[in-house]
């Protein structure tokens, strides 16, 4: 079976996520990877083509870049360009601040290039509460430059929160008036997500109106977020199985490279393109993607008559709250996660630091508001 062949590992990553830079002009409170500042040790120019190369080498048909913000990069279009030239499609996530009309009309002109806007609500007050003020105005100003320019059918990408989880319908109308696809995500507690997932991850309950929704639109873009969900009953489109090591990795804005995008972790560091053998090195001989490719335990999920469906869950979500990783998922729709995730807590279980931190020296915590309710504490936006 062909879900069987992608648990043992390919030869080479279906979807690979690239951070550019943790360089950010905004400190959303959910960010992965806490990112504000550079690090002095990113890959040069030189060495991102050189990583290029390796993809097409690979035959890896495209590569989904980030960050941070990866426009912030002074060769982000150098490194692009050169990627698509070399065959290798590009996908890359954006707040939108950097797109301009000038910018637009280049982006339309590429082959093999998408781009994908980030927003988190279909409101000013819902979305500036998570990524700061002023950021919804600057991502719809982006939208606008590219339909203008005739970019196609773009994407607009959202995390999903107890905070905009009712908004679904809207933001389904926004694309809609785009032309855009939407594409939906799920909140993962690392980076600044550590400190607010307890406040912004959806309840059971609006889980449940999630999976829903999406089953009725089959034509919504998930990046196989939500395969916990899949115990509700049919399984939603996608894989609908944790990746992490065997289609999916990350390579970080120092070389390093991490079998899971949501577990930028010293755990889950493989190696680093820098070493002898460079990536393909790492994806093919990692003695840490050895052990993924293995077949998995149920652990104490062994007793769920569910767990063919949703796979025990996600791994990240597992890790940074403290659970097993043959653990239920923390957001087990049958309450299971829950349970098991207070009980161990109360047994004294420890927490994993969540990730590297790269917010902007200086930059205290501000509490994020949504109207009057505090939703969590981040660095503030620049």
């Amino acid at each position: 079976m062909l879900v069987d062949d992608l648990k043992r590992g390919l030869d080479a990553p279906i979807c690979l996520t690239w951070e550019l830079t943790y360089a950010c002009n905004l400190a959303c409170v959910h960010c992965l990877s806490s990112s504000g500042r550079r690090d002095p040790r990113e890959l040069s120019t030189a060495e991102a083509k050189a990583f290029v190369d390796e993809l097409h080498d690979l035959q890896v048909f495209y590569v989904n870049i980030g960050g941070g913000e990866p426009t912030i990069r002074r060769d982000f279009f150098e490194i692009v360009e050169y990627a698509i030239e070399r065959g290798v499609g590009v996908k890359f996530s954006t707040n939108g601040s950097r797109i301009d009309a000038a910018t637009a009309r280049r982006l339309a002109s590429m082959d093999y290039l998408d781009v994908q806007i980030s927003v988190d609500g279909s409101d000013a007050a819902t979305n500036d509460a998570v990524r700061g003020e002023g950021s919804f105005a600057m991502a719809r100003a982006a939208m606008e430059h590219l339909a203008a320019a005739d970019f196609g059918p773009f994407k607009i990408s959202i995390v999903v929160t107890r905070h905009n989880v009712d908004q679904l319908d809207e933001f389904e109308a926004m694309a809609a008036s785009y032309g855009a696809q939407l594409r939906v995500t799920r909140l993962r507690p690392s980076g600044r997500g550590a400190d607010t997932w307890d406040e912004l991850h959806p309840t059971n309950e609006q889980q449940r109106t999630l999976y829903h929704w999406l089953q009725a639109r089959p034509q919504v873009l998930t990046a196989d977020s939500f395969f916990h969900l899949s115990a509700l009953g049919e399984p939603l489109p996608g894989l609908n199985m944790c990746g992490a090591g065997r289609v999916v990795c990350l390579v970080d804005p120092v070389g390093d490279v991490y079998a899971c995008p949501f577990v930028m972790h010293p755990d889950f560091r493989g190696g680093s393109v820098r070493d002898t053998g460079g990536f393909a090195g790492v994806w093919r001989g990692s003695e840490l993607f050895r052990e993924l490719r293995e077949p998995q335990s149920a652990g104490a999920c062994a007793s769920c008559g569910e767990f063919d469906a949703c796979q025990g869950g996600c791994m990240a979500s597992k890790f940074f709250t403290g659970m097993p990783l043959d653990g239920p998922d923390p957001e087990c729709v049958n309450g299971h996660g829950e349970v098991a995730r207070l009980a161990a807590l109360a047994a004294g279980a420890t927490v994993p630091a969540p990730g590297p931190g790269h917010s902007k020296p200086g930059a205290g915590p501000v509490p994020v508001r949504l109207g009057s309710k505090p939703v969590g504490a981040g660095s503030g936006p620049t």
